[in-house]
C-alpha cells in the first residue's frame, strides 16, 4: 500500500526510516538530492560537471607528504573543506630520507614538521624569497603552505610524538634514535639532555625500544615532564622534571601516567594500568590533580610516598677523605637514611627534637639525631662499617666516614598538607684520612 509523507524542506530524497515500528513516527533519513545540493534551497540545478575519474583508486598511504583541503568561511558560510582539488598544488613534501612525519603543530603562520629524524618549518598563509645573498624574506601570499625549512641538527622525534609538550614559545620532544631529549625555542635546538643527564638519557632512551616517553609541561613549577616506560618489564620506569630556571633535571617522581597536561594553572595527570596493579582502589583514567591541598604530601595515585633527597659529596676526588659531620638548611623534619662511600657507611641520623627538660636534654645526648645550631642542623657521622685489617681504631669506635666521594639520602617525616618540607642545602666537613 502506498503512503505519502510531507517533508518541510526542498531539494531532499527520504531514504530509508530508523524504525519499522510505524509509518506516523517520523524517523526517517533525509538528505540532499546531491553533494553541494543547496539545502532547503527552493530549486535545484542540474548544470553539467566536470569530474575526474582516476585510474588507480586504491587506498595510499604518503608518510612524507602533507596535503591540505579548501577553507571554511566562517563569514560567508562556505564550507570547502571537503574539497581536494586534484588539479591544484595541495601537497608538500619533505624528505623521506628523515623518515616519515610524526606530528604537526601550528602556530600562528608557521607549522613545524616533527619527522623521525628531523624538524621542519614551514610556512601558513606566505611564502620566502630569496635575495641575491640568499636571504629568505618572507612576503605574504595565498599558497596555504609555503615554504619547508629544516631546522639545523639532525634530530627528530622519533616515533615519540606522545614526548610532545609545549609552553610559551619553547617545545620539548625526545629524540630516542639520538637518545637526546631536546628543546626548540627560538634559538632552535638544544639538547637539554646534555644538562647534567646524558649518560642517563642515553642509556634509558636506548632501551625504550616499542615503549612510551609520555611529555607534559608542568605549568605550577614551571618545568618539563617526562616519563619513560620501556615495554620490557624488566626495565623500570623513570618520570623526571626540566627547570629552565636553572637548566637541569631537578626532580623524579613515583608515579606512572598515561597522559599528562595543564589547565587554568593546574597540572593534570592519568593513571595506567601499572598505578591500578600497585592499588586496585585506582581505576584506569582516572584524572588525578598534582599539588591539591585536599591529599598529603608525596600522594599519588591514592599511594603514599617518602620524599627523598640524594646528594653525592666529591670534592677533591683524588683525595681520601674522613667525613666527619653531617649538615643541613632547611626544616626541622628530615632524617639521614643512608651515608656510604666507596669504602665505609655511617649511622642513620633521626630529625630533629626540640628538647623542654632537663632529663630530655640529658637524653638527647644519647641519640643520634640533628642538633640545631644558628639555624642550621648538624650531627656527627659514626661509622658502623666492620673493621679492617692494619685499623689500630676501628668499627663504631671511629669517628667518621673514610671514603674518596660520598652518597646522602635524606628523607621528609611531615607529608601532612599544612607542614612544610624545605631543604636548601646539605654540606659536610671532611678532614684528609690518616690511612
Amino acid at each position: 500500500m502506498g503512503f505519502q509523507i510531507q517533508v518541510k524542506y526542498y531539494n531532499t530524497y527520504v531514504l530509508k526510516r530508523l524504525a519499522v515500528s510505524s509509518i506516523q513516527d517520523r524517523n526517517w533519513y533525509i538528505e540532499e538530492a546531491r553533494i553541494r545540493g543547496g539545502y532547503n534551497n527552493v530549486q535545484t540545478g542540474l548544470s553539467p560537471r566536470a569530474f575526474l575519474v582516476s585510474e588507480n583508486n586504491a587506498q595510499e598511504t604518503l608518510s612524507n607528504s602533507i596535503i591540505y583541503s579548501g577553507i571554511f568561511n566562517s563569514r560567508t558560510g562556505i564550507n570547502q573543506s571537503n574539497q581536494f582539488p586534484s588539479g591544484q598544488d595541495i601537497t608538500r613534501t619533505v624528505d623521506p630520507s628523515k623518515g616519515s612525519i610524526q606530528k604537526l603543530y601550528a602556530e600562528d603562520t608557521n607549522l613545524t614538521i616533527f619527522q623521525e629524524r628531523k624538524v621542519n618549518r614551514a610556512l601558513i598563509d606566505k611564502d620566502a624569497i630569496y635575495t641575491q645573498e640568499g636571504v629568505p624574506v618572507q612576503t605574504t601570499s595565498n599558497v596555504v603552505i609555503g615554504a619547508i625549512t629544516p631546522y639545523a641538527g639532525e634530530f627528530g622525534i622519533s616515533t615519540n610524538p606522545e614526548s610532545f609538550a609545549v609552553y610559551g614559545y619553547r617545545k620539548y620532544f625526545t629524540d630516542a634514535t639520538q637518545g637526546s631529549v631536546l628543546r626548540l625555542s627560538q634559538d632552535g635546538l638544544t639538547e637539554i639532555s646534555n644538562y647534567g643527564m646524558y649518560d642517563f638519557f642515553r642509556d634509558q632512551l636506548g632501551s625504550l625500544s616499542s615503549g612510551k616517553a609520555i611529555g607534559g609541561y608542568d605549568i605550577h613549577n614551571k618545568c618539563y615532564t617526562l616519563s619513560l616506560q620501556p615495554a620490557s618489564a624488566a626495565i623500570a620506569s623513570e618520570i623526571l622534571s626540566f627547570d629552565e630556571n636553572i637548566k637541569g633535571w631537578t626532580s623524579r617522581y613515583s608515579y606512572l601516567p598515561s597522559n599528562m597536561f595543564s589547565i587554568q594553572n593546574n597540572f593534570y595527570s592519568t593513571t595506567t594500568s601499572d598505578e591500578k596493579a600497585n592499588n586496585p582502589s585506582v581505576t584506569i583514567g582516572d584524572i588525578y590533580e598534582h599539588y591539591s591541598t585536599n591529599v598529603n604530601r608525596a600522594n599519588f595515585y591514592k599511594t603514599q610516598y617518602v620524599s627523598q633527597v640524594k646528594s653525592v659529596f666529591n670534592a677533591n676526588p683524588s683525595l681520601v677523605k674522613t667525613f666527619q659531620t653531617i649538615n643541613y638548611e632547611g626544616a626541622p623534619n628530615w632524617s639521614m637514611t643512608s651515608f656510604v662511600t666507596n669504602e665505609d657507611q655511617a649511622n642513620s641520623v633521626d630529625v630533629f627534637s626540640m628538647p623542654l627538660t632537663l632529663a630530655d636534654m640529658e637524653n638527647s645526648l644519647l641519640k643520634n639525631e640533628f642538633k640545631q645550631k644558628e639555624d642550621k642542623y648538624f650531627a656527627n657521622l659514626v661509622n658502623t662499617s666492620a673493621f679492617t685489617q692494619g685499623e689500630v681504631v676501628f668499627g663504631k669506635s671511629i669517628s667518621g666516614v673514610k671514603g674518596f666521594f660520598a652518597t646522602v639520602l635524606l628523607e621528609a617525616t611531615n607529608t601532612a598538607v599544612s607542614g612544610t618540607n624545605e631543604l636548601f642545602a646539605i654540606s659536610t666537613n671532611y678532614k684528609e684520612s690518616s690511612y
